[in-house]
């Protein structure tokens, strides 16, 4: 029974899928052992129907090992829904010819089961061969002819999900192979140098660059062996950082001096980060080393510049003071004001060292760049040896070169005003600063306790004049004053763009 060439061409690459000529068909042979003695038949086969010849995967009572397509009984089985059945092949015109019919194994009856994949496409069939005419099978025997076509199937297509998953791993090595090509291409080309490690650290690949650049020979650096190209003074600080990120899985940075070719060290920034599998799981590490020694040498040349100049000007601001402080001692008159004056220069030169720091010793210790750094710096001279005078709390946010100074100059103001006339001018007062995050806004409060009862000056002085500049016109916020009987009260509120250009977190 002939078949359209595409679907021949369609069974063809199905039947290369089940590896067949592997052998190992012990099961099959059981179940045609079966089929014969269930049919009470001579002869049974596991009959597979290939595009020019059938051949027997199992067979029990007959020799051949396959037949020509052309005289194949299976072939006319495989296509139908129900057991093929031939009650006597010498009488049947389609096969009184058929030389297995006219000679050994003489077939008269015939019974097969179509063999149907999962998809409905015909393999070929189950069946039993009797050299004697036979009416038909009895209903057990059909019943078990069935059942034992569709174990062989189950044999079949385990056969064939083995021979896919083989496939399919074989196909998956090949495009890992060939990703890990294009990744150590695409890495060898690139300007930067390039590392890899597996999940626990184990470095097994670099770039081209990194050779080139660092002039160890191949696999020197595999394993832990990159940590001694570092210089002695930064190997344990990148150890202690690579450990930290294998152990959490966070981005590995650092910058570190890494040894040249040449015998120089130079200064480098090492970046990892980490590949993870669908289920979260880091299944290796890529990282790149990119040399930054001359930014670095040139950040370090400004440094030193912008220092020399923080402490020009901080000279400035002393000198300043210096004239005023001159000029109140030959003027009594104006010494009131020229000690308030001095004072808030002075103020202005904590600003400037706050946010220009004149060592960096000096920005560690003053919180550089927040809020309540400032603070500490601008009430420390009101602070006592019994503690804290000056409370703060709440939220501490980020400040900058443009805020710093209205900020000095309010809060030396306040501070001031409380030494005389407040909660400061008596040894039990305090003040008490909360700092709150609401919206877009920054809500300071300031709470003075325990001092002398105080009330609103009838006019309007220079220090409340220069507060409400600092607060309203440079930094866009708004004041208010509550004189109570238990203290002043002063409600500030302040944008928050107003405080820092930079958008960075409240500590």
């Amino acid at each position: 029974m002939a078949d359209g060439t595409g679907l021949e061409t369609d069974r063809a690459a199905l039947l290369a899928r089940y590896d067949l000529d592997a052998g190992g068909f012990r099961t099959l042979d059981q179940i045609t052992d079966f089929a014969a003695a269930l049919c009470d038949a001579p002869i049974a086969l596991v009959s597979i129907v290939e595009e020019e010849r059938q051949r027997f995967l199992a067979r029990t009572g007959l020799d051949a090992e396959e037949t020509s397509r052309d005289v194949s009984f299976c072939a006319h089985a495989m296509h139908g829904s129900d057991i093929f059945v031939v009650q006597d092949a010498s009488a049947d015109p389609r096969f009184a010819a058929n030389p297995l019919v006219t000679s050994a194994p003489h077939i008269r009856f015939y019974a097969g089961a179509p063999l149907l994949n999962g998809e409905g496409v015909p393999l070929g069939s189950l069946c039993v061969i009797d050299d004697k005419p036979r009416e038909d099978l009895t209903p057990v025997q059909r019943q078990g002819l069935f059942l034992l076509a569709r174990q062989v199937m189950v044999e079949l297509e385990g056969r064939r999900r083995d021979q896919d998953i083989i496939a399919r791993q074989v196909k998956d090595a090949e495009a890992v192979a060939e990703s890990d090509r294009l990744f150590r291409t695409l890495a060898d080309t690139m300007p930067q140098m390039v590392w890899s490690t597996l999940p626990d650290g184990y470095h097994d690949y670099y770039n081209a660059r990194w050779y080139e650049y660092t002039g160890v020979s191949d696999g020197a650096t595999d394993g832990d062996g990159w940590n001694g190209t570092f210089h002695p003074d930064d190997q344990e600080r990148a150890w202690q950082r690579w450990r930290h990120s294998l152990k959490t899985g966070e981005p590995y940075e650092i910058e570190y001096r890494l040894l040249h070719h040449s015998g120089e060290y130079r200064w480098t920034l090492g970046r990892a980060l980490p590949i993870r599998d669908d289920e979260g799981r880091i299944t290796r590490w890529i990282g790149t080393c990119t040399e930054i020694h001359e930014q670095k040498l040139m950040m370090e040349e400004r440094e030193i510049i912008a220092h020399e100049l923080s402490h020009r000007i901080k000279n400035i601001f002393s000198v300043i003071a210096g004239l005023i402080g001159l000029s109140a001692r030959q003027n009594p008159a104006i010494r009131v004001a020229a000690d308030d004056l001095r004072d808030r220069i002075m103020a202005l030169g904590r600003a400037h060292d706050f946010i220009r720091p004149h060592s960096i010793e000096t920005g560690e210790d003053m919180q550089q760049g927040r809020l309540h750094g400032i603070l500490e710096q601008i009430f420390a001279p009101y602070n006592d040896a019994g503690g804290n005078r000056i409370i703060l709390s709440g939220e501490n946010p980020a400040i900058d070169d443009r805020s710093a100074t209205p900020l000095a100059l309010l809060f030396h103001e306040l501070a001031t005003n409380a030494a005389k006339y407040g909660a400061l001018s008596v040894s039990q007062g305090q003040v008490r600063i909360d700092v709150q995050r609401e919206g877009a806004d920054i809500c300071i409060e300031w709470r003075e306790e325990g001092g002398p009862p105080v009330k609103p000056s009838d006019r309007e002085g220079f220090g409340s004049r220069l507060m409400q500049l600092s607060a309203e016109r440079q930094l866009g916020g708004r004041m208010e004053r509550d004189w109570r009987p238990e203290g002043l009260r002063i409600s500030l509120r302040i944008p928050f763009r107003s405080m820092s250009r930079a958008k960075v977190e409240m500590a």
